[in-house]
């Protein structure tokens, strides 16, 4: 059985075919979305430096074993477990009082308050004015930022914006 596996996938970096390497990337491909699938969605579905950082990660523990320069199955189990420490850390976070959750996955941020622009916070996130116009613009909004009731900077980078009514 070792033997086969040795054969189809290699061993090392130095000696590893062309056709090994394939049939790394397609096994790496299966299990990492079986891998993905014991996480939870979000894992890839939010734009927070919680998600970010597992999904760099994750590719490139996920490249050394395509590439042969990591032990194959070592490497997978590698994965595994850090999808396993997302997918447990989002559970503290969920679930805790203590602001863990904030560290994590971050905090929204005011921009703008009832039409006045909070100039020092937009300054501190280089947010400039026509970023919120954009923003606007992308939640159909129309008007001009006088008319904004609340904005803010989510903890994914995006801006949502609320109008005044009428």
């Amino acid at each position: 059985m070792v033997e086969i596996y040795e054969t189809a996938l290699g061993t090392d970096a130095e000696t590893l075919t062309w056709w090994q390497m394939s049939l790394r990337a397609v096994v790496v491909f299966f299990a990492a979305l079986v891998i993905l699938r014991i996480g939870n969605k979000r894992i890839f579905g939010k734009n927070s430096a919680f998600d970010i950082v597992l999904g760099i990660i994750y590719g490139s523990v996920l490249s050394r074993a395509v590439t042969g320069n990591s032990p194959f199955l070592p490497t997978l189990v590698a994965v595994l477990v850090l999808v396993l420490l997302h997918k447990g850390l989002a559970a503290v976070a969920f679930h805790s009082d203590f602001g863990f959750g904030d560290f994590a996955k971050g905090k929204h941020v005011k921009l703008v308050e009832e039409g006045k622009l909070q100039r020092q916070t937009l300054r501190k996130h280089s947010i400039t004015e026509d970023d919120l116009r954009e923003a606007m613009r992308e939640s159909g909004s129309k008007g001009d930022l006088g008319d904004i009731r609340f904005a803010y900077l989510e903890r994914s980078g995006q801006i949502s914006v609320i109008m005044k009514d009428g």
